[in-house]
């Protein structure tokens, strides 16, 4: 079989620099793309990319025009689109490049399905289409609700993003199939299509998990956005009401909250300055924690259809995982991490003082139990076959 990629998948090279210039941080889209590529690959399917980069609108990204060139990554031969990084033009500039280079791509490439990652509509809208132009069939990969909007977003924006949902809507409809992450992406935004389950990908090599020795100053970690909607405010707050000797918090990551945590960390020892780095370097910092916090709160009307891809990572360290009862966590996943059943700053405050009481080497069984678990039920292995199943499916049909 073989799949082209549509989506965000771009050499690591490329990735870091807009890591780096971006006031966004699509880190978890990166690693996300390049494990489904991983999966596929593991099933013995033929991979090609079709790739733009994921990047913020201007001025939150300074860049207005992008260029697209052939690449090769990991052994992967691919594509980049250029557009121009406007609002609306942004839309408009990548269905077109995407139109016309893609097919000419496709033709040559000749893959039995073109898989779009994400929601973004120029590529949906190419997948609907792309089928009479290629004879491939298309599948969606959607992780997220379409047209989530931010605190920051205008009127316009909005209103933009409202007109959106109703052109994802459908053009998920319209499509051969889609794999989601919970199941209600699927029967809210693409009812009546084919769909697939899978709570995400874990590479086939994640980093190493340790015994944590015992310290005698409990040490926390979260890495990700720092954003008030993903909770990093309340999680610093109810740091903050812990004894100063008894607990320390490292941020690793970037965004609003940033330069408040520097200043907090000004004034309170138990909080660190946040630092901002690879991933790689990032995971390796998971073994230093005694505990990994997932604060994202439970009544934003996203959350029902999110699994946090973070929450896999986490697991995988080995180090043990306290998270939010987000309605998109699997009931399986209950027994292998700790559990905040109140997200508010006084709730989070209880559930860390709760985890700290537990005797480290109670906590270490529970970090390694759910690596195993993650190990085996989300790899890169497990997973690809599962999607080389769906897509077998549906080539045939």
């Amino acid at each position: 079989m073989k799949v082209t990629l549509l989506g965000f998948t771009l050499p690591s090279e490329d990735m870091e620099n807009i890591l780096r210039t971006d006031s966004n941080m699509p880190s978890q889209t990166h690693a996300f793309a390049w494990a489904l590529v991983e999966a596929l690959r593991s099933a013995r399917i033929s991979v090609s990319l079709l790739s733009s980069a994921p990047v913020s609108n201007y001025p939150r990204n300074s860049q207005i025009l992008f260029r697209g060139r052939p690449f090769t990554s990991k052994g992967v031969q691919g594509e980049t689109f250029g557009f121009v990084n406007l609002v609306i033009l942004k839309h408009l500039s990548r269905f077109a490049t995407c139109t016309v280079r893609g097919t000419r791509a496709l033709r040559r490439w000749r893959p039995d399905v073109l898989m779009i990652h994400g929601v973004h509509s120029p590529y949906l809208l190419y997948g609907v289409i792309s089928r009479g132009l290629t004879g491939a069939k298309s599948v969606v990969v959607l992780t997220d609700p379409p047209g989530v909007c931010l605190p920051s977003d205008g009127i316009v924006l909005r209103t933009l993003k409202r007109i959106d949902i109703r052109l994802v809507k459908w053009a998920l409809r319209s499509v051969d199939g889609v794999v989601v992450l919970t199941d209600p992406l699927a029967t809210d935004f693409a009812p009546g299509t084919p769909h697939l389950v899978m709570e995400g990908i874990l590479p086939s090599a994640p980093n190493k998990h340790f015994t944590s020795l015992p310290r005698s100053t409990f040490r926390a970690m979260y890495a990700g956005g720092l954003l008030d909607s993903y909770g990093v405010d309340r999680l610093v707050k109810a740091i903050q009401r812990l004894p100063h000797d008894e607990v320390r918090f490292a941020a690793y990551g970037k965004g609003p909250l940033c330069s408040w945590i520097d200043d907090q960390a000004k004034v309170d020892p138990r909080i660190e300055k946040v630092q901002f780095t690879k991933r790689e370097v990032v995971m390796e910092k998971y073994a230093t924690a005694d505990l990994l916090v997932q604060p994202r709160p439970v009544d934003q009307d996203f959350v029902r259809y999110s699994f946090p891809s973070k929450l896999l990572e986490y697991m995988a360290s080995g180090t043990p995982v306290l998270t939010t009862r987000l309605s998109g966590i699997p009931p399986k996943y209950g027994p292998y991490v700790y559990w905040i059943d109140d997200d508010s700053v006084e709730g989070i405050e209880r559930s860390l003082r709760a985890v700290m009481l537990v005797p480290a080497d109670e906590r270490a069984a529970k970090g390694h139990a759910a690596a195993e678990f993650v190990t085996k039920t989300c790899s890169s292995g497990v997973q690809g076959a599962r999607i080389h199943d769906f897509l077998t499916e549906i080539v045939r049909s």
